[in-house]
């Protein structure tokens, strides 16, 4: 039976309300791997056990920059191992000029090597933008892939909404990708439940299925609300097949 992971902030307004409750209700639809967000009113720790007693395995964070720094990163590293989790993903960052861009290219350089010695994987999970143009004419998908050894989740969605292909991407960064977000929605931005939308999501299931990689739902609109999109799209999923 293959395995899927949805990232929590799919089901954000359950997840606010009752932390332990959004983690069971995905465990219930069937979900097996979580991505989570920073909420910080509920430890590492804590979030570790729930998911063990649930039979849930945290496969990566969305961890934004912020929590890399030298004053920080020794309790993220800590909490990444109170999960059980060895991926950290930077989920986005202003990228929006070549001096940001540096930044965060050092960035990623410093603490990369630090977090393989704690035996955690750091990648970057794309939004649209990274396939544009920044406002010095940077395109920082290409200089991530050329500047940094970083792992890639890429986000199959925004990189369809880019006007790039997500199946020939994936060919193409074979050798970084650590997960996918599988995600739908149309060429204007709007996301849908998986299924719904124009995104080539069957495409991108078979690629990710014969490549043997997480594939993770991220389903944005909470429509009618987060719980009810999860079933949706684990639903969309288990009929594509095993």
């Amino acid at each position: 039976m293959m395995e899927y992971g949805i990232q929590l902030y799919s089901i954000r307004d359950l997840l606010r309300a009752d932390y332990k409750a959004a983690l069971d209700t995905v465990a219930k639809q069937g979900y097996k791997l979580v991505e989570t967000i920073v909420v910080p009113e509920v430890p590492a720790p804590q979030v570790g056990a729930w998911c063990k007693e649930l039979g849930l395995k945290v496969s990566g964070t969305h961890t934004g920059a912020a929590y890399l720094t030298p004053d920080v990163l020794e309790k993220t590293i800590a909490d990444h191992k109170a999960m059980g989790c060895n991926l950290l993903i930077i989920p986005g960052h202003d990228i929006s000029t070549k001096e940001k861009v540096d930044g965060l290219i050092n960035l990623i350089n410093e603490v990369q090597p630090i977090l393989e010695k704690e035996g955690i994987t750091l990648a970057f999970h794309n939004h649209s933008r990274e396939f544009l143009p920044n406002e010095d004419g940077q395109i920082v998908y290409d200089e991530l892939l050329s500047r940094t050894s970083i792992k890639l989740e890429l986000d199959t969605y925004w990189a369809y909404n880019a006007k790039q292909d997500p199946v020939a991407l994936m060919d193409k960064l074979a050798d970084r990708l650590v997960a996918i977000h599988i995600k739908d929605g149309n060429a204007e931005g709007h996301g849908y439940p998986l299924g719904m939308g124009t995104a080539p999501v069957k495409a991108v299931w078979q690629k990710a299925k014969e490549m043997g990689l997480p594939m993770i739902v991220e389903s944005e609109t909470q429509t009618p609300d987060g719980p009810t999109e999860a079933q949706i799209c684990i639903d969309f999923l288990k009929a594509q097949g095993e």
